[in-house]
């Protein structure tokens, strides 16, 4: 095997040293398995765990990898792991409930429309019904 230094000047030579992405992302979902429930900054402690092959794949590669491995997470193991709209990896600890991820064609058009007739985003134009929701309910 290269020592560090020879792993060092190869990579920054340009030379592959790593796995293929598919393989990457078994690894890390090995080693999503292995972690304590509860771990904060799940990709940070997986590519640490990985060690020289954490440190040594392109950034690319392991991004790719990344989002592999918790699509496949939350697939498989849905009773540990949920992946919510934005594609972020939580645990599945009850802390997390997904309700309606998606939005009809017809609504977020009209959604759109007041966004424009209020002259502000949609973010904004939701906040303002939520707020009004709840000052009539309470």
């Amino acid at each position: 095997m290269f020592d560090r230094k020879t792993y060092g000047q190869m990579r920054r030579a340009g030379m592959k040293v790593g796995l293929s992405k598919a393989k990457l992302s078994k690894a890390m979902l090995e080693i999503l398995l292995k972690l304590p429930v509860g771990t904060p900054n799940l990709k940070e402690a997986i590519v640490y765990n990985m060690g020289w092959l954490g440190q040594m794949s392109a950034t690319r590669d392991i991004n790719e990898a990344w989002n592999q491995a918790k699509r496949a997470a939350a697939k498989l193991y849905p009773q540990k792991f949920i992946l919510d709209g934005r594609k972020v990896l939580h645990w599945n600890d009850g802390s997390v409930e997904l309700l309606d991820k998606k939005i009809s064609i017809a609504n977020f058009k009209k959604l759109n429309e007041l966004a424009e007739i209020e002259d502000c985003s949609v973010n904004k134009l939701i906040s303002k019904l939520i707020k009004s929701y709840e000052k009539r309910k309470g």
